[in-house]
């Protein structure tokens, strides 16, 4: 038994009851105890959707050609009812836990594209070591990209240059931006000849900007440069956006 579980015979019920072969006394016992136990409680949810099994196993050969409620009503044996909640266990913990790592790897793509943007730029008044790397990488995969495109917004005054590369998996993409006004949140979307969207990248602008002509501070004066990637092959994309977070185009650079 794992630390912390408790002891099987004050809780062993929550399986029999979400199986629903409990007599109407202990289900009714079973559901004072539960509006008080927090452990119990998160093991039925676990074992919530149990029913569609139960009527599939009560269709078995012999069994005749039940109703969908006697379906719904079979019971089985303990040992079989023990086997189904063990499964249906495994498998949630399975799904939470592919669930748990697509998560992780978002928020690592999510974080990279800012990352990558405040390290480029020069970062805030206490960059370190890892931001310097940071700027490094971004602007020196910029500078070898082979392709580039740029745009300039008439109205916002925003200047894009997206460099961009084909790779097995899609397009790696740095876009480089002049004259961004902070504080903002934006990101790079990547909008396909076929009229989809994808976001290559997110970042926030700080309240100094970045490229902004004429600034007093360095950091204002830098360009920023963000990294990131469209499943989108070069050749599908019709044009990048540069939109913040309302909605408001600030650039657009046709590819």
């Amino acid at each position: 038994m794992q630390q912390g579980s408790p002891a099987p015979n004050e809780h062993e019920t929550v399986g029999a009851y979400a199986l629903g072969i409990l007599d109407d006394a202990e289900a009714t016992a079973f559901e004072a105890h539960l509006a008080t136990c927090e452990w119990c409680a998160q093991q039925l949810d676990e074992l919530a959707g149990m029913e569609p099994m139960l009527a599939a196993l009560a269709d078995l050969p012999g069994s005749g050609t039940p109703t969908i409620g006697e379906s719904l009503s079979a019971k089985p044996a303990p040992r079989m009812a023990e086997k189904l909640v063990d499964e249906v266990v495994v498998q949630r913990t399975q799904k939470r836990r592919r669930t748990f790592f697509m998560l992780a790897a978002s928020v690592a793509l999510i974080i990279a594209g800012p990352l990558a943007a405040m390290a480029a730029s020069g970062g805030d008044s206490g960059g370190g070591t890892a931001v310097q790397a940071g700027a490094s990488s971004a602007q020196s995969v910029f500078d070898k990209l082979p392709a580039k495109v740029s745009g300039t917004d008439p109205s916002t005054k925003v200047t894009a240059t997206v460099g961009m590369e084909k790779k097995a998996w899609g397009t790696e993409a740095v876009v480089k931006l002049n004259n961004v006004a902070g504080p903002n949140k934006c990101s790079l979307i990547a909008v396909g000849k076929n009229g989809e969207r994808e976001t290559i990248s997110t970042w926030a602008v700080p309240e100094w900007g970045y490229g902004l002509p004429g600034a007093k501070t360095e950091q204002a004066k830098n360009p920023l440069y963000v990294q990131g990637g469209a499943a989108f092959t070069p050749d599908q994309i019709d044009h990048f956006e540069v939109i913040d977070f309302d909605g408001k185009k600030l650039v657009q650079i046709d590819a």
